[in-house]
């Protein structure tokens, strides 16, 4: 039987439980008892590494483009390259590395990866060289996303898992908060390469940090690779796939242009950057109250989260033209969006049960076509509506995300355990065991 997140399993119950007693293991794996917050802050600095890594090419373009001797448009495909090749690579490679290699080794060679990546990355000589460097680095990307939701899924109590999840997740934040601007001024004070190669050197130091704190998962399901079949045959993952991508489609179409929105909007240059890191320390908090109710109400928390993004895309052409009111719904914006991946991420796991694996490959690649088309969405908007009602544009993905949650509430996007014993009657609890 699938289990559910937010469902009928005890406290002490794990996703990997049922399988692992049926393979008459004795011992539950190590990290089922208790949160394994180390290894989590690991996870959480290769999540930051990754994300970082993304980022890092488009502040130092302007420095990479003088030194190769190229277009800065030329340089705009160290990030194409970068997204189009998770999308390719993602779901095969999890599949294939994911059935034969143990999830800890997975992780550890993946974060290994990336230190790789990086140091061809800043030895490279000319453009092509670069884009190889690149192309590795997304590979590892991918990856890395495919299976560490499902690593850390089965290394924490089940009833912890969108706790776990935040701590993982903020990594992320803190890559567009904080390392992407620090790796970028770093690249303008001393260069590029040096940059990349701090990246690299903290990739390779977490890799070896992981080695002593990550703890074993389970491998009772090791004999057989993930099902993409079985798990799109399940109508609860069908519905997340299809709703975070729109939400994270809604956000780069606003996010890739949010300096002519600025402008547009009548607010200085400097505006930019600023809004860029309040979106990033915002969402910070996003997942903090993400991690507190994931796992009790993940319904209402995820339908509130996703209501008052739509709402603050919607606001900010009327109210983002000044300070306060820019600043406000910045803030909304991102500790919405910082939340909503949290109760996502939950979510697919949820849905996908016993193919969470599969669930999960499917979404990373879902995820970065939303991401994808959500910048050329973005960039259709811009031309045709103007910079200035760009959010509007984005909020039309939001709202169709909205109606699809909303319609899932029996697979995709279910009551958690609070929910769904506030919904009883009084005499309904009074029958139900204590």
């Amino acid at each position: 039987m699938t289990q559910e997140l937010s469902g009928s399993e005890t406290p002490t119950q794990t996703p990997h439980s049922e399988s692992a007693t049926r393979s008459g293991a004795s011992n539950p794996p190590a990290g089922t008892a208790r949160i394994p917050r180390a290894g989590l802050l690991i996870l959480a600095m290769a999540g930051f590494t990754a994300v970082t890594t993304e980022l890092l090419p488009s502040g130092l373009l302007p420095q990479i483009s003088r030194e190769l001797g190229v277009e800065e448009s030329a340089v705009g495909s160290l990030t194409a390259a970068y997204a189009a090749v998770i999308v390719i690579t993602a779901l095969p490679l999890s599949r294939f590395l994911g059935a034969r290699m143990p999830r800890k080794t997975l992780l550890i060679v993946t974060v290994l990866a990336f230190a790789l990546s990086n140091v061809l990355l800043a030895a490279s000589p000319n453009l092509g060289l670069a884009i190889a460097a690149r192309l590795l680095g997304g590979v590892a990307h991918g990856l890395l996303w495919s299976s560490m939701a499902p690593y850390v899924a089965r290394i924490v109590p089940a009833h912890s898992v969108g706790k776990a999840m935040a701590i993982v997740f903020s990594g992320n934040s803190f890559a567009l908060a904080v390392g992407a601007p620090l790796g970028t001024m770093m690249g303008s004070v001393l260069s590029w390469r040096a940059s990349f190669l701090v990246l690299a050197g903290v990739a390779a130091l977490l890799a070896l940090l992981a080695i002593k704190l990550l703890p074993p998962a389970s491998e009772a399901d090791r004999d057989s690779a993930p099902s993409m079949r079985a798990a799109m045959a399940l109508p609860g993952v069908i519905a997340v796939a299809t709703a975070w991508p729109l939400l994270l489609l809604g956000h780069f179409a606003l996010f890739t242009y949010i300096a002519p929105f600025i402008l547009a909007a009548g607010l200085p240059d400097t505006a930019t950057g600023i809004s860029l890191s309040v979106i990033g320390v915002a969402s910070l908090v996003g997942i903090w109250i993400a991690g507190l109710t994931a796992d009790a109400r993940p319904r209402g928390s995820v339908l509130t989260g996703v209501a008052l993004l739509l709402a603050s895309f919607a606001l900010l052409p009327a109210l983002g033209g000044t300070w306060t009111g820019a600043l406000a719904l910045l803030t909304l914006w991102g500790i919405t969006f910082g939340a909503t991946g949290i109760y996502n991420q939950a979510a697919i796991l949820r849905a996908g049960g016993e193919h969470k694996d599969a669930a999960n490959g499917l979404a990373v690649v879902t995820i970065q076509l939303g991401i994808a088309v959500g910048a050329a969405y973005g960039a259709l908007a811009l031309n045709t509506v103007g910079a200035l009602l760009v959010p509007l544009a984005a909020a039309v993905p939001l709202a169709v995300a909205l109606v699809i949650i909303f319609a899932s509430r029996h697979r995709g996007y279910p009551a958690g355990p609070r929910e769904v014993r506030l919904s009883r009657s009084p005499k309904q609890l009074s029958r139900s065991p204590k």
